[in-house]
This record gives structure tokens, C-alpha cells and sequence, in this order.
């Protein structure tokens, strides 16, 4: 099935959803706040940061990309056992994902900037095994909330998963960047931490509206 196989409205509310979806997941603090320090650390310009940024938002999806195709081939061989279990094992999973995620942030305290500011030094490794650590620090962490859009998608067929990757992408890169920026620029910093405490909020929210639409085009 091609992307012009689905109705425009459902092609976009697929990928709007999955856009929004890998920008607040980029928001967690894991997308960010490692790029500030080392590029703090490392004496490094906005350009070079956001060039990090860019490859290890990239490797993100392209990991998350490669687990995803593996969960869509095993979702897709079980489904030939048992006719019409896909699409409810994808909603399954996005309500799990979304009660983690609530749960996560009703029990974890929040950690509110106010410490002790940290001191530059100077660059105690090469920026290339710094950039490449940043780089690789993302590709060994695929995106696991990403991956039960995935499975709910998988009968669409390959071009609508890639456009769907390619939603993916942007909206992790243009997420990582954007925070990178504010928090390397000391705007409000106080006011991004505040952020990193109601994104488990709102992306278990945004996960369980996904599964609920999910459920809802079965009927």
C-alpha cells in the first residue's frame, strides 16, 4: 500500500501524530541536556552542537527505524495466525506505554534547576570521540515510544512507514535542536526543567488518545 492509497486527512493525522509525538518525546532531558554539557565542556560553537544534534537525532531514528521493521515483520507473521489481533496488540501496547509514562510522572519527584553552576574546564577528550560519544549515546537508545506507532501502522505497507520514519526524524531533530538552543543560550532554564517534569504527562496522554484512535478504526 502506497501513501496515496490512504485518504489525505489520514495520511496527515498519521504523520502530524507522529511528528508531535517524537518532539515531546525529544524534550526528555536524555535529548538534550548531554549535548549542552559536552558542548559546554568541549568549548564547542552553536554550529558544531547543533551538527551533533542533527547526526545523533538521525541515528536515533534510524535505530528506532531498524527495531521498529523487526517488531512490524513479527506483528505482520502473527497476524497471518490471528486475523485481525495487530491492530488491538498495537492499541495494547500504546495504552501501556501511555500509563507507564503517567506513572512514571505521578511517582518521580521533579528535580528543579537551583544547584551549584558547573564550572568550564578545559576539553579533556578530542571533539571527534566527543561528537562520535554524543552520537552514539543516541543510536544505542531507540526511541521505544515510537515503536507502537510502528506496529499500529505495520498492514500500511513500507512507503507509509518511511514517510512515517521521515515524521519521526523531523520532529526529533527539530525537537533536540530546539531545546539544545534555549538551554545553551540560559533562556529560562527554569522553565525547561519545569517542562522535563509534565512531558511524561503529556506524551502518556498523547499515547493513549493514539490507541484510542487506534480502537476507534476498528469500528
Amino acid at each position: 500500500m502506497t501513501p496515496s492509497d490512504l485518504q489525505q486527512p489520514v495520511l496527515l493525522s498519521l504523520l502530524g501524530a507522529g511528528f508531535v509525538t517524537a518532539f515531546l518525546h525529544a524534550a526528555l532531558p536524555t535529548h538534550w541536556l548531554p549535548f549542552v554539557l559536552v558542548g559546554r565542556g568541549q568549548r564547542w560553537s552553536l554550529g558544531r552542537i547543533l551538527g551533533a544534534v542533527t547526526v545523533a537525532g538521525l541515528a536515533h531514528i534510524a535505530t528506532t527505524a531498524l527495531v521498529g521493521g523487526l517488531i512490524v515483520a513479527a506483528g505482520l507473521a502473527m497476524d497471518q495466525w490471528i486475523s485481525g489481533l495487530l491492530p488491538w496488540l498495537s492499541a495494547g501496547l500504546l495504552f501501556a506505554f501511555g500509563a507507564f509514562y503517567l506513572g512514571r510522572a505521578a511517582l518521580r519527584p521533579a528535580i528543579m534547576a537551583g544547584g551549584p553552576a558547573l564550572a568550564l574546564s578545559e576539553p579533556t577528550v578530542s571533539h571527534a570521540a566527543a561528537f562520535w560519544g554524543l552520537v552514539a549515546l543516541m543510536a544505542v537508545s531507540p526511541g521505544e515510544v515510537l515503536l507502537p506507532i510502528y506496529l499500529s501502522q505495520a498492514t500500511q505497507g513500507p512507503p507509509v512507514l518511511a514517510a512515517l520514519t521521515l515524521a519521526f526524524a523531523a520532529g526529533t531533530v527539530l525537537g533536540m535542536a530546539l531545546f539544545t538552543v534555549l538551554a545553551r543560550a540560559g533562556w529560562s532554564v527554569l522553565r525547561l526543567e519545569r517542562w522535563a517534569r509534565y512531558e511524561g504527562v503529556i506524551l502518556g496522554l498523547a499515547l493513549i488518545l493514539i490507541g484510542l484512535l487506534v480502537v476507534l478504526r476498528q469500528h
